[in-house]
Order: structure tokens, then C-alpha cells, then sequence
């Protein structure tokens, strides 16, 4: 193979001397410029690789890892109050009710605040002191008979609910639930 004349480059055209049509020299000339351009084909498909690689992973933003200092950080209330009602559980209520014979109820009242201004208002001792003056006249003046039926219970609700929202001044009460509502039947 020593032989046969070395290929010279010039510009983009080869330049062979008349030497080469031995097909000995050609055979290893044809080979010598394939593996040529499979090497140039594999480092450009390695380089076309390695480029969609980087491309894809532009603009990739690695999730925050939870440490143990992330965990034992405190939640803000304003977080809280997003995502939990805010609902106010008052204590029970023992109150007498209207009427002969002499009837007593016991009632739990739970208030459900509209926002966190109306639930921090109500929070407030003077408003709560209000709110529960107000509930416990609004039940001194129902009956027995008022109360039994279901549609009294919701009348009542809605008399609770106009009652304390004249008691707050910036929030306002969405509604009532009841989570004890005990009358006894005759003394």
C-alpha cells in the first residue's frame, strides 16, 4: 500500500495523479475517505444529540427539596385562613325558654365568618360578650313549640345570623350551625 500516491486536499475538490486508477489504491483511497466521513458523521450526530439534550433542558427548574428546617418553620395565618373555614364555636348556651310549662334548651352555636377581618372581629371579647347576649334573648323568647319543628330551627338561624351582624361592625356572619341542640320535653 506504500505504493499507491497520497490524496492531496485543495480547496473542496481532491486531486489525484493518474495513479490511482489501480484499483488497489483505490480500494484503500475509498476506504480511507469512509471512515473519514463516518467519524465527521458521528461527531456531528453526537453534537446534534448533545445540543436537543441542552435545548430540552432550558428553562428546567429543579422542585424545592423539603428539608427538616422547611417542616418545623410555623404556617402563617394567612395561609391557614385560606384554606380552612373560618368558623367560630361559641359554649353552650343553657337557657330557659318562653312559655308554661317551663322548658330549658342547650344549644352549641357555631359561626361561620364570611372573612378573616369578620372572624378576628368576633374574636374580640366585647363582640363575643354581644353575640352571646343576643343569642341568649333571642332564645328566651321562643317556645317550645317554635323550636320543635325543623323550619323553627331554621328560622332561628337566620334570627341568630341578623342579630350578630348587628353586633359586628366589619365582617359578617354566612351562617349558623348548630353542634348541640338539646330541649327537654316538661320539668
Amino acid at each position: 500500500m506504500s505504493g499507491c500516491p497520497k490524496l492531496r486536499i485543495s480547496g473542496l475538490a481532491l486531486k489525484a495523479s493518474p495513479a490511482l486508477a489501480d484499483p488497489l489504491c483505490m480500494k484503500a483511497t475509498v476506504k480511507k475517505i469512509l471512515v473519514a466521513s463516518m467519524v465527521t458523521m458521528n461527531l456531528a450526530a453526537l453534537g446534534l444529540g448533545t445540543y436537543w439534550v441542552f435545548i430540552s433542558t432550558v428553562g428546567y427548574e429543579y422542585p424545592n427539596k423539603i428539608t427538616e428546617k422547611k417542616l418545623r418553620e410555623p404556617a402563617s395565618l394567612n395561609e391557614k385562613f385560606a384554606q380552612a373555614p373560618l368558623v367560630y364555636t361559641m359554649d353552650n348556651l343553657v337557657v330557659n325558654l318562653a312559655g308554661v310549662p317551663k322548658r330549658m334548651i342547650m344549644v352549641q352555636v357555631n359561626l361561620d365568618m364570611i372573612s378573616p377581618i369578620a372572624f378576628q372581629e368576633i374574636m374580640d371579647f366585647d363582640n363575643r360578650a354581644k353575640a352571646r347576649d343576643r343569642i341568649v334573648r333571642i332564645l328566651n323568647d321562643k317556645t317550645f313549640d317554635d323550636l320543635e319543628t325543623i323550619q323553627g330551627k331554621l328560622f332561628l338561624k337566620d334570627k341568630i345570623v341578623s342579630e350578630v351582624n348587628q353586633v359586628l361592625s366589619k365582617g359578617l356572619v354566612k351562617d349558623v350551625y348548630f353542634s348541640a341542640f338539646v330541649m327537654n320535653s316538661e320539668l
